[in-house]
């Protein structure tokens, strides 16, 4: 009996060690269970900050996807971390935009033409949409922001005679124009079918091999040209910083093939915010309908018509585009009754008490859209 009496006790240790061993287990599980609920909570509050950026209207977007590029850092303040290509591959192709604030970069020329340069703020009245803005951003004289350049030679059959010419005069013109690292530019010549002969770079080198490249022949889709210059080339290229994006078409403004028409063509370098610079190769002497079409596409996008019926006169327009682009007013302001709903809204710019100047920008903007 004592023997058994000893094993039942030793049975009841043993059940008693084993329902702690159980308790412990059960405690451990309980807490792991706790921690593991508690965590999704502070993951939550550790992405608060991007709500919060969201929120405020500064959420990254696309370049190719808005309109009215707001003020961004310019190339020699030093990018953050978060705009570093090696921080995120997508970030590369964004930046951060106020997507209710506009940018218009123009010219102001008394009744002979010439560039008025000392004008202030005070100086100027602007309107969008025919309403005063809310707010004036930033307003600037003699800008000297980067540039980006697309130079679109018309190599179809009618500008055959002094085609080598205005090669060489292109040439000289991207020399004093392209100031590398910042500026940037690309060729592109047009018969039935645009070509890139060379892409976007500093070199001026290699854009002069790009000229050069070039070969006169064949039909000309001029509204085709510029229409996939401005889409592809510059709304789809994304900007890290604001430019000034410039346009000089080389052409006799006869178009016999192209897909899209003259307005489809002004609407997409609106779009891209490019003043379009025309130069006309036509030499008889007289103005043509072919140059109506190059007045027009110069005068929606708040740029100039040049008609060099002399040779030697290629040249001078070359240097008279250069020096424009280099004396220019730059504005930014925010509208009043902004609305993101992809809109077509009009800008006009006057200068006060002074009728003989003439203030030349582009005519509009389309809105961008609600994402």
């Amino acid at each position: 009996m004592k023997f058994l009496g000893v094993v039942s006790s030793k049975i009841v240790q043993f059940r008693l060690g084993l329902a702690c061993l159980l308790l412990t287990l059960c405690g451990g599980w309980m807490l792991a269970q706790s921690t593991a609920a508690s965590a999704p909570a502070a993951s939550q509050n550790t992405s608060s900050p991007s709500n919060t950026q969201a929120s405020s209207g500064s959420a990254p977007v696309k370049a190719s996807a808005d309109p009215a590029h707001g003020a961004t850092p310019p190339p020699n303040q030093p990018a953050s971390s978060s705009d570093s290509p090696s921080a995120n591959s997508d970030q590369v192709a964004t930046f951060k935009v106020g997507t209710n604030e506009v940018n218009v970069v123009f010219v102001v020329t008394d009744k002979h033409g010439r560039r008025i340069t000392n004008l202030k703020q005070s100086d100027f009245q602007i309107f969008d949409d025919d309403k005063p803005p809310a707010e004036i951003r930033s307003f600037h004289a003699e800008t000297n922001l980067p540039l980006e350049v697309g130079l679109l030679i018309d190599a179809s059959n009618s500008v055959r005679d002094r085609f080598k010419f205005e090669q060489e005069s292109a040439i000289e013109f991207l020399n004093q124009t392209v100031h590398a690292p910042y500026d940037r530019a690309f060729v592109v010549g047009f018969d039935a079918t645009p070509e890139v002969t060379q892409d976007y770079t500093d070199n001026t080198e290699l854009l002069a091999h790009g000229v050069h490249e070039l070969r006169p022949g064949g039909g000309t889709a001029l509204y085709d040209a510029l229409y996939y210059a401005c889409r592809d080339k510059l709304i789809k290229t994304p900007r890290k910083y604001q430019t000034r994006r410039a346009i000089i078409l080389l052409s006799d403004g006869e178009d016999n093939l192209s897909h899209v028409s003259r307005e489809e063509a002004i609407e997409m370098a609106q779009r891209a915010e490019a003043i379009v610079y025309t130069i006309s190769t036509n030499v008889s002497g007289t103005k043509g309908p072919g140059d109506k079409v190059l007045e027009r596409i110069a005068d929606a996008t708040g740029g100039r018509a040049f008609f060099p019926f002399q040779i030697r006169d290629v040249t001078n327009a070359f240097a008279e585009i250069q020096n424009e682009l280099r004396s220019q007013y730059a504005l930014s302001y925010k509208p009043a009754d902004f609305r993101a709903d992809g809109s077509y809204r009009t800008i006009e710019i006057v200068a006060n008490d002074r009728k003989e100047f003439r203030v030349r920008s582009r005519r509009g903007y389309y809105a961008p859209t609600a994402q």
